[in-house]
Order: structure tokens, then C-alpha cells, then sequence
């Protein structure tokens, strides 16, 4: 007896995957054979995948909703098609475009018009696929240029932080110990450290060279 099975994936954790199981609850497929990955399909590397191909036996149906949740690319949707279909023998049902169901036109004429349509829609999942990083690098880069900075922003240095990194690099206070006074792991208080000494140079560089110009001009 044949079973039927649905697979969903959303990119990260932070996305919902509601739309995708209401889906596969509307053409009845048993919660317990639903199986969810919350990963990105970018190296395809799906723990519950793998333990969906385990499970599917010839003549069983799997219910996607739409084409790339099968792959990242062009090449892996049709790899992961010829997987399903050919060495399984199992059907698959792409809910968002009817002429993706394997069940339907076993004949010669259904079949070549279902892969005429799987390469164009995994082509098409990939283009748009490249337009998204495309345009996503072209807005980081746009921000940028604007001075937009992303990611959490930079606690701010506890007020001994001068007096700790000079007992620092005088030797008389191990790192260890002055990065728990500051309230930060070891490795941070060396960048903030190097960060420190750099900024330092560089303030004493600049009096340094005003300094001369005031003498020049004295003179």
C-alpha cells in the first residue's frame, strides 16, 4: 500500500512554515509524515531529507508546494527529480503548478510535457535565486555607501579600560585577568586592545607632527 508524504523547507529559523503545512494538511497528508528542515538550501545538507528518502518506497506520493524546495539550483532540482522518480519510484506533486503530479500522463506525451516543465521551473528557481543575492549585495553595498553599519552595535569600554590595558601591556596584569575586569572574554579584550594601541599611535603621531608645525612656524 502506497503512503503519502510531504516535505517543507524554509530558509532559516526565523522564517514560519505555517503556509507550506496548512498546505499539505489541505490535501491530507498525516502530520507525522510531513517532514520540516529550518535550513538554508544552500549546501543541501537536510538531516530530515535524508530521512524522507529512507522512508519513501515505490508508489508512494510526496507533496511539495513548489519546485525549489527540492534544490538550491537548476542542476540539484532535476538530480533530486531523477532521485525521487527514477530510483524510488516514488510520485511527486508540485501543489503550486498542477502539471508537476507524476500521476498524472504516464504516457510518453505526459511525461515529456512534465520534464519540459521541470526544466524550465528550475531554471526559472535559479535565475530568480541569483537576482536575490544579486540585488541583496547591490542594497548591502548601497547601505554602505551611506554609512549604514549592520549588526548589533559596539558595547561601549568600561571606564578603566585605559588603566587596564596600560597595566597590560606593562606586564603587570595578565590578560586573562584584565578581560575580566573589563567584562569581556579574553580573545575580545585583545582586539580591543590592539584597536586601543592603534588609536593611541595614532592620536600621539598626529600631536607629534602638530607639534613640529607649531615649532617650524615659531621659528
Amino acid at each position: 500500500m502506497s503512503n503519502v508524504y510531504g516535505y517543507v523547507r524554509v530558509s532559516s529559523q526565523d522564517q514560519n512554515e505555517d503556509r507550506q503545512l496548512r498546505a499539505m494538511r489541505d490535501w491530507g497528508v498525516p502530520r507525522e509524515r510531513i517532514f520540516v528542515d529550518k535550513q538554508s538550501g544552500k549546501d543541501f545538507d537536510r538531516p530530515k531529507y535524508r530521512r524522507l528518502l529512507r522512508r519513501l518506497r515505490r508508489g508512494d506520493v510526496l507533496y511539495v508546494l513548489s519546485i525549489d524546495r527540492l534544490g538550491r539550483n537548476y542542476e540539484e532540482i532535476q538530480n533530486q527529480w531523477r532521485v525521487l522518480t527514477r530510483e524510488i519510484g516514488a510520485d511527486i506533486c508540485v501543489l503550486d503548478m498542477p502539471l508537476l503530479d507524476t500521476r498524472r500522463g504516464k504516457d510518453l506525451m505526459g511525461t515529456f510535457i512534465a520534464d519540459l516543465v521541470l526544466q524550465i521551473l528550475s531554471f526559472v528557481a535559479q535565475t530568480e535565486r541569483e537576482h536575490i543575492k544579486t540585488r541583496q549585495a547591490q542594497g548591502i553595498a548601497a547601505a554602505h555607501a551611506r554609512g549604514v553599519r549592520f549588526g548589533r552595535p559596539a558595547l561601549p569600554l568600561p571606564a578603566d579600560f585605559d588603566r587596564l590595558a596600560a597595566l597590560y601591556g606593562e606586564g603587570r596584569l595578565p590578560a586573562r585577568e584584565a578581560a575580566r575586569r573589563c567584562g569581556m572574554s579574553t580573545s575580545t579584550f585583545y582586539r580591543k586592545y590592539k584597536k586601543y594601541r592603534r588609536e593611541e599611535a595614532c592620536i600621539k603621531s598626529k600631536n607629534s607632527l602638530a607639534k613640529k608645525r607649531r615649532i617650524k612656524y615659531t621659528v
